[in-house]
């Protein structure tokens, strides 16, 4: 694994305890940890369960045993190490959103399909999509029971960076981060209306906000630097199946910590949904009877429902962490049997264009913008 900080945290849970609870055909084993700083390094491998602690990715390229790569690194270093590791033969997660630019994940998406020819896999890590209620919604609309989908209302609302004290972060640099609330939480609800639908994004109109323009450089607070990302992404969107769509990501909103949100209303039902309660989903059938008609609440903690019945009885709610387990036990399953995990690398690629198409609109100031949906270009190089 590269990078150890919040999601590489993250991740290591997973790793560890994904074998503990799922029957799987593959078992990870935790062979090294990369990072920067040499004593930074080695107590995270320490802490998190990592046999050894490394400073340059590239010496994972070379070791027979480091079959996967999982790439938990700020976004403008993602195209470089995964195409590598793609090229070395090594199976590739990457954390989200794929890369900073639409030309980096082409790269990427073109490297993982020369790759899987050989049997190597690639898929990128859209962890929300591992929440069970989120897959029951999926499972929902793909049999039909929310009929033709008409709108899509998604949301990803937090406060984090509300103090205009806060400092600036990596996130807030355009060129580590590649955008701000856009790319880093608007990226999981395009992914998860898209997931959640079955159905892509043909085109948005949006606008951007960067409310606290300057920040601290550090904790003292007197050197300020410029934010060069946006602060809240607002957009409107059309659905391949013709549906319209909403989408809010904004790290401005005052008391919401962590509010993925996501509703949506076909011609038989509707379902909504909302992180800050992740172990429920609300459902409406129009068929039902008009006087007991209306949203209900499922407990998604049923053996019956997704993941869950690999964890505790129902009614025993699961947390974030677990969504992290579940991808890890989708992919080891995919690559164990020859499969093609999901999300693809071209799967993330048409979320980068998507927010492509939302910086296009907002930049220019000229409304609609179609997203591109041009073929993966062909791979430079090969697998070795």
């Amino acid at each position: 694994m590269v990078g150890y900080s919040f999601m590489g945290r993250a991740h290591s849970q997973a790793w560890r305890n994904v074998s503990a609870f799922f029957d799987l055909p593959r078992a990870p084993a935790m062979a090294a940890l990369v990072g920067r700083d040499r004593a930074a390094v080695t107590t995270a491998a320490r802490r998190l369960g990592w046999a050894t602690a490394l400073t340059d990715w590239r010496e994972l390229l070379d070791r027979d045993d480091v079959d996967l790569v999982d790439i938990c690194t700020p976004g403008a270093s993602h195209a470089e190490i995964a195409v590598a590791a793609l090229a070395a033969g090594k199976h590739v997660l990457c954390e989200k959103p794929l890369a900073n630019s639409v030309a980096e994940a082409e790269a990427m998406a073109a490297a993982a399909d020369a790759a899987r020819v050989h049997g190597v896999r690639a898929m990128v890590g859209f962890n929300y999509r591992r929440v069970p209620a989120l897959t029951l919604a999926r499972e929902l609309v793909a049999e039909g029971r929310l009929g033709e989908i008409r709108h899509v209302r998604a949301q990803y609302l937090q406060d984090w960076i509300v103090d205009p004290s806060y400092p600036l972060v990596w996130r807030l640099a355009k060129e580590k981060a590649g955008s701000g609330a856009l790319g880093d939480i608007g990226a999981h609800i395009i992914d998860t209306a898209q997931f959640v639908t079955g159905q892509s994004l043909t085109g948005v109109s949006a606008l951007t906000e960067t409310f606290v323009r300057q920040r601290p450089l550090g904790e003292a607070g007197s050197v300020h630097g410029d934010v060069s990302v946006d602060d809240a992404a607002l957009f409107i969107g059309r659905l391949s199946g013709g549906g319209l769509a909403s989408f809010e990501a904004t790290r401005f909103a005052t008391g919401r910590k962590n509010s993925l949100r996501i509703e949506v209303n076909g011609s038989a039902g509707s379902i909504a949904f909302d992180f800050e309660s992740m172990n429920e989903l609300w459902f409406d059938d129009r068929a039902d009877d008009a006087r007991t008609a209306g949203f209900r609440r499922i407990l998604v903690t049923e053996p019956e429902h997704p993941y869950t019945g690999a964890w505790w009885p129902p009614g025993h709610v699961l947390g974030y962490e677990h969504t992290f387990t579940h991808q890890a036990a989708d992919l080891l399953t995919a690559i164990a049997e020859h499969t093609d995990p999901a999300p693809s690398f071209a799967d993330g690629l048409q979320v980068q264009r998507v927010l492509a198409a939302v910086e296009t609109s907002a930049d220019t100031g000229n409304g609609w913008v179609p997203v591109q949906t041009d073929k993966i270009p062909a791979p430079v190089g090969g697998v070795r």
